[in-house]
């Protein structure tokens, strides 16, 4: 199968005029009332720095302007990841994660302005915010409720179902080795009630960073990270029972493939999974299934980097009411410049 990308990739959120330029790790959704958000981690001084905030943007045409990103989350420590997960009428799940001030500091050492930051996060701000983090809103996003906090993290954040059940899998906050998790998630109460693992046979591969889709006939899809020191690819596995059980996961990419993984089920039955590659050539890529995932046509090339760069990817993907797809993703813009956040638009033919 063929695509046809729409235009060049361009930079929807930044902020140019400041030293707080980096975005990254972006959801992009389409809302109940026709508008586009996108999420990400924004206003950061680098991949690890204490001062990310988890920040949403909106386009009221289709993707041709966005809104300036405002802060969702924004705690005292390291707001990281955006996910979004439309659910009811009107109802949006923000999520995020965030790291603890010693690993914020140990990752700025040589930084003076961050350190002096970091000296003033306390024991109670830890306590009260650190962890995977979200937010509700039942106005398609105009206005969010308290900072609610989940045992599980993803960086798309959870899904809902076609019943109604939001279906959360991410890996344990407190225990991030031990495996992929699944819980259900109640939205009003913040409550999450545990569901069933996913495990993986080889136990020198981690497995992090999955998404996970409900199929025309039931199943669940869910695609994952997997990684160890040679590794960073895209596994799959699926579940008939509603994420009760589920079969093991197997590679679906070479060793160095590219993850991790956001799946869309298009208009016309054709699953997608978009993904970031991390090795040459670096970009942002696709795989499309026409049989729900039993075979995919691989590295269908979105986006090319331009510079051997690692720090890119966490592509997601949205399909207009007119076929369009909008991939949303994060990469450099140059050598000289932070990351910042990126669509491309493309189509199916």
């Amino acid at each position: 199968m063929n695509i046809k990308l729409i235009g060049k990739p361009r930079i929807i959120m930044s902020n140019p005029n400041s030293k707080h330029n980096y975005f990254g790790w972006p959801t992009v959704s389409l809302l109940q009332d026709g508008k586009i958000a996108v999420g990400a981690s924004g206003f950061r001084l680098q991949h690890v720095c204490p001062f990310g905030k988890a920040v949403i943007s909106y386009s009221y045409d289709r993707g041709e302007s966005y809104t300036l990103p405002a802060p969702v989350i924004d705690t005292p420590l390291d707001d990281r990841d955006a996910g979004l997960c439309p659910f009811g009428e009107k109802g949006l799940i923000f999520t995020s994660f965030n790291n603890s001030a010693e690993m914020q500091r140990d990752y700025n050492k040589e930084n003076e302005y961050a350190q002096r930051y970091i000296d003033t996060i306390t024991e109670e701000d830890e306590e009260k915010y650190l962890g995977s983090t979200f937010r509700v809103s039942y106005d398609c996003g105009v206005t969010f409720g308290e900072v609610f906090r989940s045992p599980v993290t993803s960086p798309h954040g959870p899904i809902e179902l076609r019943d109604g059940t939001v279906l959360w899998v991410g890996n344990n906050f407190d225990n991030c080795e031990a495996g992929l998790e699944v819980v259900k998630l109640n939205p009003e109460t913040g409550e999450a009630e545990y569901i069933s693992k996913i495990t993986i046979d080889d136990e020198n591969i981690f497995i992090n960073e999955p998404h996970v889709l409900e199929l025309p006939d039931g199943r669940l899809i869910c695609h994952t990270r997997a990684e160890n020191d040679k590794t960073f690819t895209t596994y799959q596995c699926f579940s008939s029972d509603k994420g009760r059980t589920w079969t093991k996961p197997e590679r679906l990419l070479d060793e160095t493939g590219g993850a991790p993984p956001h799946l869309i089920l298009h208009s016309s039955g054709v699953l997608i999974s978009t993904y970031g590659r991390r090795k040459e050539p670096y970009g942002i890529m696709a795989m499309i299934s026409t049989d729900c995932g039993k075979t995919w046509e691989k590295d269908i090339r979105l986006y090319e980097s331009k510079m051997d760069e690692d720090d890119l990817g966490y592509p997601s993907t949205i399909e207009l009411p007119d076929g369009t797809m909008i991939t949303v993703f994060y990469a450099p813009a140059a050598e000289d410049r932070h990351c910042e956040i990126f669509q491309q638009k493309w189509r199916l033919v």
